[in-house]
């Protein structure tokens, strides 16, 4: 899950960039994933309001850039409420519909899932009339489609990953029709674990992970490696460098 934190003035829910990294969310939300059937055709996502204070919150679903807006975005989903304010310590269901517009039907689509939190007016301001100026907090959570008759457990699809070592990279296959999020990763050669950068490798495709200092790896040389499942929960996995 991805958090950015937006400067908004006292009239708008949208605004310039800022960066706030001792802040954190009060809207937290359940999960940090969500996976969409296409057979059911919808799914919930379920808010909490952590503070002592209500928020104005904003829902939406963009195709991948961080700079969108609700009124920028067009993607086959419908997000209700799309607005609403949330009372503290309350919770809020938000139903994520299919529009049933075509879609790739054998391999998953990835969406981003827009939380925006708009904190209220300090009350010392209510009556002074003073300008001021707060921060709204976005998160941004992947919202997987999947469509029906998918080949293979979306659980071990990262079991089917091929790995090839050349000059300071690990190159990772991914076959099946599912996306998998590679949180960490690491090849052993000469008694020397080379770490990589992190990523995820989208269905039927392939990503490069830099590994800074990695050197050439014969086939069969370990790979250890880390992805996040459907759950959110991390499970460590052992591969080898492919022939």
């Amino acid at each position: 899950m991805t958090t950015i934190f937006l400067r908004v003035a006292a009239a708008a829910l949208l605004a310039a960039c800022a960066f706030a990294p001792a802040l954190h969310a009060s809207v937290l939300i359940g999960g940090t994933r969500v996976i969409l059937p296409a057979k059911g055709g919808e799914v919930t996502v379920r808010l909490t309001n952590d503070n002592t204070t209500p928020a104005l919150v904003q829902a939406w679903i963009d195709r991948g850039d961080p700079q969108s807006t609700p009124d920028s975005v067009d993607t086959p989903f419908l997000v209700t409420p799309p607005m609403f304010r949330m009372e503290p310590q309350r919770d809020q269901s938000l139903r994520i519909l299919y529009t049933r517009e075509p879609l790739p039907a054998d391999r998953e689509s990835l969406f981003w899932l827009n939380v925006l939190e708009v904190p209220p007016k300090p009350a010392e301001l209510e009556t002074d009339g003073k300008n001021y100026m707060q921060l709204a907090v976005r998160s941004r959570l992947k919202l997987f489609f999947r469509p029906e008759g998918l080949q293979g457990d979306p659980l071990k699809a990262a079991e089917q990953l091929r790995f090839q070592v050349s000059g300071g990279s690990v190159l990772v296959s991914n076959p099946t029709p599912y996306h998998v999020t590679i949180s960490d990763l690491a090849v052993d050669v000469g008694g020397k674990a080379y770490a990589s950068e992190s990523g995820m490798v989208a269905p039927m495709s392939e990503l490069r992970l830099r590994a800074e200092g990695l050197p050439a790896a014969p086939a069969g040389t370990a790979v250890r490696f880390t992805i996040v499942n459907d759950f959110g929960a991390a499970t460590a996995l052992i591969g080898a460098v492919a022939p």
